[in-house]
């Protein structure tokens, strides 16, 4: 659980601009405290991976991935 840029992973820190993982850490953290009973959850998601789509779902909001396979602020 990512509760700070630096516990992210290697990937996602090389992947998204600083800006994006400050959105992703935030939607993350607060997802993660919300979905900590499972009948908030849709499905058989875990409460990792509902943090995870939630997170995703913020960064997109606001990036989209370019033809250069970088993120770029909309």
């Amino acid at each position: 659980m990512p509760k700070t840029i630096s516990g992210l992973s290697k990937g996602l820190k090389k992947e998204l601009p600083k800006h994006a993982q400050k959105i992703f850490v935030r939607a993350f953290n607060n997802a993660y405290k919300q979905y900590k009973s499972g009948e908030k959850r849709r499905g058989s998601s875990s409460r990792d991976e509902a943090a995870h789509k939630v997170a995703w779902a913020a960064v997109k909001k606001e990036y989209k991935k370019g033809k250069d396979g970088k993120w770029h602020k909309k």
